[in-house]
């Protein structure tokens, strides 16, 4: 059942950005445009009470509740700049805006943007985290929160792998401009 949950969840955020959008540059309408771009977070919201209930009723975690607490901590953390990215592209189709801006392709321009988009990373790892230790505190019950511990875990080697891949990689072997 959180599984749909969190299916439903990421389906409605595209919804209610994509509602957003239209409101805004095909309806001539800024005022509810910029409202429904404000309840975007909502529904991270909604998972995040669906999870607790779950967990309360007396569930054991499983890999359903280590997802949800990953969605809810990137949503997060990257939520704006998905926002952002979108409106720029729609404004750009539909309204005759500027190109989007386009991340830097090499140098110490990709370098920081790199450090950058980690950083947002970092961000998302440490919420996650945080909502996964809370469960486990609130469950208070190592049995039934081992795949919540598994879930810290495996982010953490997650985002230490972008770490070396990405911004460590790009400061020591910055890319070049093709000739």
């Amino acid at each position: 059942m959180l599984l749909a949950v969190i299916a439903a969840c990421e389906i409605g955020f595209w919804v209610v950005l994509g509602a957003g959008l239209v409101a805004r540059y095909l309806l001539r309408r800024p005022r509810l445009g910029a409202a429904l771009l404000v309840c975007v977070p909502l529904v991270d919201l909604v998972l995040l009470v669906a999870t607790v209930l779950d967990l309360r009723r007396g569930a054991t975690a499983n890999v359903t509740h280590g997802l949800a607490a990953a969605y809810l901590g990137f949503s997060v953390a990257f939520g704006h700049s998905m926002v952002r990215w979108a409106d720029q592209r729609f404004a750009h189709r539909f309204a005759g805006g500027p190109p989007p801006v386009r991340p830097p392709r090499h140098g110490w321009a990709r370098t920081r943007h790199e450090w950058r988009e980690w950083g947002k990373a970092l961000l998302g790892w440490a919420i996650a985290c945080a909502l996964l230790g809370a469960a486990i505190i609130y469950v208070d019950d190592a049995e039934r929160t081992r795949e919540l511990v598994n879930w810290i875990r495996s982010l953490t080697v997650v985002i230490v792998i972008w770490l070396v891949a990405f911004p460590i990689w790009e400061t020591i072997f910055p890319r070049r401009p093709k000739r």
